[in-house]
């Protein structure tokens, strides 16, 4: 057997952005796809460009700025040369913006408008705030209908709801209840959606589409969520279901594992000739950047083709989920797949267990905690939906000797907010009282963007950060500067000590910020595994440097890329 030495990579370089790299998805066989650049050997072949460009005709924009529009500024009279292409994106809203429209006709402000509890009221406030109340409206629709509008808490809707079932024997009235159960789905209250959902079913035989379509996107981050295409179904007997409908029960189906019936519903979607919403189609580009799969590969090439034959476009969040899908796992000197970083189903249960087994229930914990506050905990992890980042909040917030701590916490569970994801801080009870380190605002803020447990100030956090990412599941990322490697030790053989390793490597955030008070910034994490790899006519090898001190928890960040010569 011989092999070619093709080149000697750079770690970063096999997941950085070439802009004149054309890449291939996980488990592809379609080799058009493949520029090979190994030190001057050079395919000219660019069949996709990961630069980002704005092609334009240069004679055009020429001719277009010969016919300039006069605007008056203040005090002199200038010509500008911006206005943009007619059919350029934001053309419309610059126009518009240019020709304002009159507001003469603009409504009156709403009059008499009460001010939405920011607490639970009893029984005797919310008595005496309907008597306030001066609309003509039905008091109780209106007030939940505001609460619904301005995202209210859970506490305060649930005590409208406990106020108005004392009035009326019990009952509260089908409205109301949907208006909850919206409020419910919006605050991901998983326990709550269940309560509402089987009080529907006891009370009526069949529910309209809004309630149907509420329960769906309630239930599908549960494990009932199958449930929610049983509700689907429902909606079939009486009309066409909602694109809506259909994108969340894919991402049901993905989320748990299940792609054949994600791929049918999408059929069904398009048999309906309805237009799939781009959060749908960017769900399966995230799910099959894990995957390898010549048959998902190529339905996600038929989405692409989709996209140019209905003339549609993705948004700047999707798209990068499609580059980051092209770029996954592959070697930029030979195009080969390398291994995914990522567990299978089957090892992330089986490490799921062990870690439960060894390091939960049958580690050394119980010297910093209780065997009572760690069931308090798992309750707590079992009332709430899987999370999608766990967080090790008193480990964080110390990140910045120098910075206020609940100042350093708060930075960094609101840019995870931004991105609208499910956040749990772990913490300390000293860190809910005001303090120097700790202001009580600032962790008040911390607690509306994010669950909280505030556990024993003498507890372990390690053993809660890691049993709320396992039973979140496989997309559950979690952040500490801790490496674990205690916990790893505790594991009973080398083979779970490595899945634990590869599983903490696709898994724990590190944040690169140098200084205090800059953006947040998260650490790339690797999408292939660092071992060495065949492919049976090749091999990739990462190697130590010369006069490079590696620790034992670090991998080498160079590789060695050898293929049989032909």
């Amino acid at each position: 057997m011989t092999f070619c030495f093709t080149g000697i990579r750079s770690f970063p370089k096999l997941w950085k952005n070439n802009p004149y790299l054309g890449v291939v998805g996980p488990g592809h066989s379609c080799n058009f796809f493949f520029l090979k650049d190994c030190y001057g050997i050079r395919n000219q072949q660019k069949l996709f460009s990961l630069k980002t460009v704005s092609p334009q005709n240069t004679k055009a924009i020429n001719l277009i700025a010969k016919a300039r529009y006069r605007r008056k500024d203040e005090g002199s009279n200038k010509v500008s040369s911006e206005f943009p292409h007619l059919f350029a994106a934001g053309a419309a809203k610059k126009r518009s913006q240019m020709n304002p429209r009159s507001h003469d006709h603009a409504l009156p402000p709403e009059r008499n408008i009460i001010q939405l509890p920011t607490q639970p009221l009893n029984s005797e406030q919310w008595d005496k705030l309907k008597e306030d109340f001066k609309g003509r409206a039905n008091f109780e629709d209106w007030i939940i209908a505001r609460m619904v509008a301005y995202n209210s808490s859970i506490d305060v809707a649930k005590s409208l709801l406990a106020w108005v079932a004392a009035k009326n024997n019990g009952i509260v009235s089908y409205n109301l209840l949907v208006k909850y159960l919206c409020l419910c789905v919006f605050h991901k209250q998983t326990s709550e959606v269940f309560d509402v959902y089987e009080i529907l079913k006891a009370r009526y035989k069949s529910l309209e589409s809004s309630a149907s379509t509420l329960l769906i996107r309630g239930l599908i981050h549960s494990d009932r969520w199958r449930e929610a295409l049983l509700l689907l179904e429902d909606i079939k007997k009486v009309m066409t279901p909602s694109k809506k409908n259909y994108g969340d029960c894919i991402q049901g189906a993905l989320l748990h594992q299940d792609v054949n019936t994600a791929w049918n519903l999408f059929q069904e979607l398009l048999d309906h000739d309805l237009i799939p919403m781009m959060e749908t189609l960017k769900a399966f580009f995230d799910f099959g950047k894990d995957i390898k799969d010549d048959q998902y590969s190529k339905k996600l090439l038929d989405i692409l083709l989709y996209l140019r034959n209905n003339q549609l476009y993705p948004g700047e969040s999707f798209a990068h989920s499609i580059k980051t899908w092209f770029e996954s796992g592959q070697c930029l000197g030979c195009g080969k797949t390398i291994e995914s970083i990522h567990l299978s189903p089957e090892e992330y249960e089986f490490l799921k267990r062990k870690i439960l087994s060894d390091v939960i229930d049958g580690g050394d914990q119980y010297k910093k905690t209780t065997p009572q506050e760690l069931k308090r905990f798992q309750n707590f992890v079992e009332r709430c939906p899987p999370f999608d980042v766990v967080i090790d909040g008193l480990n964080v917030a110390k990140m910045f000797p120098k910075a206020r701590e609940s100042q350093v916490l708060l930075n960094v569970v609101s840019q995870l907010a931004k991105h609208n994801l499910r956040v749990l801080v772990l913490g300390r009870k000293h860190m809910t009282v005001q303090c120097a380190r700790w202001r009580k605002d600032e962790m008040e803020k911390v607690q509306k963007q994010a669950s909280c447990f505030f556990a024993d100030n003498i507890s372990e956090d390690d053993p809660f950060l890691l049993y709320a990412t396992l039973h979140s599941g496989n997309h559950c990322k979690f952040i500490t500067k801790d490496l674990l490697r205690d916990h790893k030790a505790c594991l009973p053989d080398a083979k779970t000590q490595r899945l634990f390793f590869k599983w903490q490597q696709g898994h724990q955030l590190a944040i690169i910020n140098r200084f205090p008070g800059s953006k947040i910034t998260f650490q790339h994490i690797p999408i292939y595994d660092t071992v060495v790899q065949t492919t049976g006519d090749s091999w990739h090898i990462p190697y130590d440097e010369d006069l490079v001190e590696r620790y034992s928890y670090e991998v080498p960040t160079k590789w060695l890329c050898l293929h049989r010569k032909t």
